[in-house]
């Protein structure tokens, strides 16, 4: 039906979907037959592809080898203590259309701190704690990635 090759962990699968049946579906990874269970997401307001995620899988024939197993991931970056700068992320990649505070302003949980334009929308984005802004890294015009730091409140 469908064939897709897939690299996680370092690790290359090639996955063929040979058939779907309602929520049933019968895949062949690496040469290994499963039949798998479907989740269908719950409907969006807004318009999206719909993702199917293995919930359970049983083999149907004998492996031939073992499964690798999966690497160790980097542990995730260490958040900082109490009362240190934090800073305030892309929530998604956009543009800046405005900042709205300065280095050394004090700012309020809540407080508009910019203006990010995504998809032709504007979002604004808002301290989540209170603090004075410690940095600024945008400017008015930045195109941003999501998970970039656009201000930190120390």
């Amino acid at each position: 039906m469908k064939k897709f090759s897939y690299t996680i962990n370092g690790t290359k699968y090639n996955v063929e979907i040979k058939s779907v049946d309602g929520n049933n579906a019968s895949v062949e990874v690496n040469g290994q037959n499963y039949d798998v269970v479907l989740d269908r997401p719950e409907p969006a307001p807004a318009p999206q592809k719909p993702e199917a995620t293995v919930s359970a899988a049983q083999p149907t024939a004998k492996a031939t080898e073992p499964a690798p197993a999966p690497k160790a991931q980097a542990a995730p970056a260490p958040k900082p203590a109490t009362g240190s700068a934090k800073s305030v992320i892309s929530p998604l990649p956009g543009v800046i259309i405005s900042v709205l505070v300065n280095e050394g302003d004090a700012v309020k949980k809540g407080q508009k701190i910019l203006v990010l334009e995504a998809m032709k929308m504007e979002n604004d984005i808002k301290a989540d704690r209170d603090g004075t802004v410690a940095s600024v890294n945008v400017s008015k015009g930045d195109s941003v990635q999501e998970g970039d730091t656009l201000i930190t409140i120390g």
